[in-house]
């Protein structure tokens, strides 16, 4: 398991300093069914904007 979560998005509630991402869990889902070819093709479902929680 990831001892690290970086995240680059500093308008989501779990985004912490350092570009770590706080979340206790992480959902990443792919557009394409179960599997993915390419990273364009997920989305992470964790995201939440600031203020929102």
């Amino acid at each position: 398991m990831a001892q690290d979560v970086l995240c680059e998005v500093k308008n989501c509630h779990y985004w912490g300093s350092g570009n770590k991402c706080t979340a206790d869990r992480i959902y990443v889902v792919s557009h394409t069914g179960n599997t993915a070819e390419e990273q364009k093709e997920t989305d992470c479902k964790t995201f939440v904007p600031e203020g929102e929680i």
